[in-house]
């Protein structure tokens, strides 16, 4: 028995399973297919029309044949009561005798079948009944036929002197059976006598039962149709806008020579002109677009590549007068110092102009090697201790003891991470700036975070566009060209990786390099979380160390010669803990 209802359970619960999984098939193809939606909606409206429809046929066949069967049986009863009354006129039924004669009676009613108590007449066969109150033998009623199946209700109304019908099932040793019953009361003298004729209604049943049956095959016949017109006519409809979805998907995927075929004049057909128009006028601006962007890179190109000749030019002038700044009078002297730092700004200018123009172009490409990638961050930061000096702002580094080895391009990567903490140490208003690494097998990131002035809502997406300043009134240590940002974003995503931004005012800024350890292999999310666990550190509180939860980071001493190890030594913070 335990085996059964273990069988029993496995199997129900495969039922469910599979019940489920083809709900979710369902859903998914009902979600995504506009001509099972039409098919499926017309089948139920149309369902639920053809139900109304079919009640009200049987209703109305139904009470048709009942009026009908009525009115024949009350005119039978009629003529029945005639021929009762004729031959118990005048009769004076005494106790011994009442139930010879309505016998008597009955058998005149049934003379055509007198043995079997039923006959025929325009209201089909029938089976009567004689009674009179008269006593008999112990009984209030004296009658003749099957007077147990007439139901009290109807006794009651022809008791009444009034002429009643009704319908009532009666349970017989053959089954049971459905009577119209009529029932009339009439006088013979000075005797009441009641006369039931019970018709039964097996062939109004029989035909109520074929126009059932006729009404289902027919409204299954007639959903068939209808689903097959539906399907039909939502194919002719759906085929051209798959055919234009179709379409506009490769005209989005590139192929601009994409058309739709024009078949007739219809509705269809002039939504594929006008398609075919839209793709031709978008087509032809794309082309100027295209025409427009190679000619301003081109420009861009040339014109940088043609100021590096009169650059150079100025360039050996103005180091010949820094060279003699101090034979200069003080005014003349810092005229020359700030000659020589606003043509290193021009340079840098031209630099990732050139960078720019190259990555529109897309005649970049990437040096990729498999190496560890925590020497790059130690160079980077290295790169701008100086400018770190300058603003007071101290650089840590926390890097995984063990190697965080990706397949990068490392003087881009560097780039990447110099640009970053240059743009930190700028904002970072002399507090510490945190470089955190973290890999996970898939990916490889990269946080820089600083407590400065952060970032105000809606502008984390705007500080990768080019020459976008959140503050164009702040002092910066770097003199940036307002390029770095948008160079890095477009070298992280010709890694196959994401470069993105979080802040808030008071609280400071933390940008996110995010790389894939293997070129080519798409990774699932980044190892480290922003906005970061320390997001909601204020910057009034960002010197203190405990609060940047360094209990694990390597600490870069700005302008030391000598680069640090990479394995992490003690804490320096331990101690006072």
């Amino acid at each position: 028995m335990k085996r059964y209802l273990r069988a029993v359970a496995r199997y129900g619960a495969r039922a469910v399973a599979f019940g489920q999984h083809q709900a979710v098939r369902f859903g998914e193809l009902w979600r995504r297919s506009l001509q099972v939606r039409v098919v499926v909606s017309t089948l139920a409206l149309s369902s639920a029309v053809v139900f109304v429809l079919g009640m009200v046929l049987q209703n109305q066949i139904t009470d048709r044949l009942l009026e009908t069967k009525e009115e024949a049986a009350i005119a039978a009863t009629r003529d029945s009561v005639a021929v009762a009354q004729r031959e118990l006129q005048g009769v004076n039924l005494s106790a011994d005798l009442v139930r010879n004669r309505l016998q008597q009676a009955l058998n005149k009613l049934t003379s055509s079948t007198p043995n079997t108590g039923t006959v025929s007449s325009s209201a089909g066969t029938f089976e009567p009944v004689l009674a009179t109150p008269q006593p008999y033998q112990g009984e209030t009623m004296t009658s003749v036929g099957p007077y147990a199946d007439v139901p009290d209700s109807l006794r009651h109304f022809v008791e009444n002197d009034q002429l009643s019908v009704q319908i009532h099932t009666v349970d017989r040793d053959s089954g049971r059976t459905t009577f119209l019953i009529v029932g009339a009361p009439f006088h013979t003298g000075q005797q009441k006598m009641q006369l039931y004729m019970l018709y039964p209604l097996s062939a109004e049943q029989s035909t109520i039962a074929v126009v059932q049956s006729t009404l289902l095959v027919g409204g299954l016949v007639l959903l068939l149709l209808l689903a097959g017109i539906a399907n039909l006519v939502t194919r002719q409809v759906v085929r051209p806008v798959r055919s234009a979805a179709q379409a506009a998907e490769r005209f989005a995927g590139g192929e601009l020579d994409e058309r739709m075929v024009v078949v007739g004049e219809d509705d269809v057909a002039r939504l594929a002109q006008s398609y075919n128009k839209m793709a031709e006028s978008i087509e032809r601006q794309i082309r100027q677009l295209e025409e427009f962007g190679g000619l301003q890179r081109r420009f861009t190109s040339d014109v940088s590549h043609e100021l590096r000749t009169p650059l150079t030019t100025v360039r050996m002038a103005a180091d010949v007068l820094h060279a003699s700044r101090e034979q200069f009078p003080p005014g003349l002297a810092r005229s020359t110092e700030l000659l020589v730092d606003e043509l290193d700004r021009f340079e840098s200018l031209l630099g990732d102009l050139l960078e720019i123009s190259r990555l529109d172009a897309g005649v970049e490409e990437l040096a990729a090697e498999y190496i560890d990638v925590r020497p790059i961050a130690v160079r980077a930061a290295r790169a701008v201790a100086t400018i770190a000096r300058t603003a007071g702002t101290e650089i840590i580094l926390d890097l995984p003891e063990d190697e965080a080895s990706a397949e990068v391009d490392s003087r881009r990567i560097e780039r990447i991470l110099r640009n970053l903490l240059a743009n930190a140490v700028d904002h970072g208003d002399g507090h510490p700036v945190r470089l955190r690494m973290a890999v996970d097998g898939e990916a490889l990131a990269v946080t820089v975070r600083d407590y400065g002035v952060g970032l105000r809502n809606g502008e984390a997406g705007l500080v990768f566009n080019r020459f976008w300043r959140a503050d164009p009134s702040r002092n910066r240590h770097t003199g940036g060209t307002g390029l770095g940002l948008a160079i890095s974003l477009e070298d992280a995503r010709l890694h196959g990786g994401g470069l993105d931004a979080w802040g808030e005012p008071g609280k400071g800024a933390c940008f996110r390099l995010t790389l894939p350890c293997h070129q080519g292999v798409e990774f699932h999310e980044s190892p480290l979380q922003l906005p970061p666990p320390d997001a909601k550190v204020p910057s009034a509180v960002a010197s203190d160390v405990e609060a940047l939860g360094e209990a694990d980071a390597m600490r870069v001493t700005v302008g030391e010669d000598v680069e640090p190890e990479l394995e992490p030594p003690a804490p320096v913070w331990e101690e006072a803990r």
